[in-house]
Order: structure tokens, then sequence, then C-alpha cells
């Protein structure tokens, strides 16, 4: 499989998808022209619904993508989404609220036809939600649960689950449970599963059979009945597969 899963799409002070546009540039190369986008996780861009925040959203992403040399198209577009995925030489999938990206997905059904193609090869790239939706299941999303989508089921592209935008810090004055006690309610009832804690300007590259940690931070790694720790970049992620 060919997967880039990236934790965020801005970095303060930088312009959208700034900071991952090498990466995505040394992913795609040369081997596609165009990319599929699925924007269904961007529903506050416009106030005037959600075709208009998805126009506006692909409008947003199309101009990164351009810059790249890459052609950017929406599958909001087609009234046959099955149809566009089938077509499609390679797919971006957009942040915002998981929880409406996988209603949408399930809505229309384009759920099998993706994984079918990223499993010969298509390649994948999300950021954010669009990480999330490379996982088994939306339930280490950070987003709220604005819509019930059919089935918190996901991709499940790879075996572990992503919870991206980790933070360590705990700010001052906020009664709430942290990340990581989050990250370790649902490790309680999922005990069979690894979490891992995808930092800010950071992101995972799989090409073929082997899994790579790109960016400024170690991940964090979560078990049930293991103290977390953490793996730097250039380390094995192997174990994450077995």
């Amino acid at each position: 499989m060919n997967l880039l899963l990236i934790s965020n799409s801005t970095m303060a002070g930088e312009d959208y998808l700034s900071w991952p546009q090498k990466h995505i540039s040394n992913f795609l190369q040369d081997k596609v022209k165009r990319v599929l986008f699925i924007p269904y996780a961007g529903v506050n861009l416009s106030d005037k619904g959600l075709e208009t925040s998805w126009d506006i959203y692909e409008e947003k992403v199309a101009k990164v993508y351009a810059t790249l040399g890459y052609e950017l198209y929406s599958i909001h577009h087609y009234s046959n989404p099955i149809q566009a995925i089938e077509e499609a030489e390679a797919i971006a999938v957009g942040g915002g609220n998981t929880f409406f990206l996988a209603f949408m997905m399930h809505k229309t059904g384009i759920m099998a036809t993706i994984k079918k193609k990223v499993k010969l090869g298509m390649p994948y790239m999300g950021w954010s939600a669009g990480s999330n939706a490379a996982c088994p299941s939306l339930k280490t999303t950070n987003d709220m649960p604005i819509i019930e989508p059919a089935s918190f089921d996901l991709l499940g592209l790879i075996p572990f689950q992503i919870n991206p935008h980790y933070l360590d810090a705990h700010p001052q004055g906020h009664g709430g449970e942290t990340r990581q006690q989050r990250i370790e309610e649902f490790l309680a009832v999922n005990n069979s599963i690894y979490v891992v804690g995808l930092r800010e300007a950071c992101l995972l590259e799989m090409k073929g059979e082997q899994m790579q940690l790109k960016g400024k931070h170690p991940l964090r790694i979560f078990k049930a009945g293991q103290k977390p720790y953490e793996i730097n970049v250039g380390e094995s992620l192997d174990f994450l597969f077995k």
C-alpha cells in the first residue's frame, strides 16, 4: 500500500498545507497527475450549506496541489461517487469532523471501493480526519459527534488507531481529562489494539510493506497493560502490524 497519513494541515503562522508539501510531492512524484479529493469532513467552511463548504474546501486544497503540479478535483461533483473512486489515480481525504466524514463515506458506499483500490496500490493521502479514516474505527478521533454514522467502522487500511494532533500538555486551569487519559479510556475497553499519538508536524508514510515516521517529533505509543512510550523517527514500526 501507499499511504501518507498526516497529523495536521496547518502550523501556526504558516500557510495551509505548507509544512507537508514536500512530503506530498515525494509521495506522489510523477506517478499520478490527478488527485480525487474527499471533502466531506469540511462542514462549516460556509454558512450557505455543505455543497458550498465543499466547493470552498476543494478550491483551497486544489490551489496547493496545483503548485505541486497536480490537478485536484472533488468527489462531491459526481452523481456516482463509487465510479469516481474506481477511476481515481490517487485520493486525498481532508480534515475536519471525522463523524461527518464517516457518515458520508457510509452513505455514499465508497468505503469498500477505496479499500480495494488502495490495496491494489492507489496512493491514499489524508490529514487529521483523513488520517483517522485509514484506521479500523473513528473511536480515537478528537472530534465532536455532530451526527451518527451508520457505523464507527472506517477503512481499516492499517491495524492500529491514530490520535492526530496529539498533545502531552494539560493546560493550566483545565479540569477535563488529558489526551492520554482519553486514550487510556479507549484502551480500557479496546485492549487488543495499539493507539499512536501523532503529534503536529508529523506523518506516517507507507510504501509497500514498510511504514516510516517522518517529521519533527516522536510517536507516543499506547497499548493496554503497557506504560506509554516514545518511538523516534527512524525506528521500526513493524510491531504495529503484528
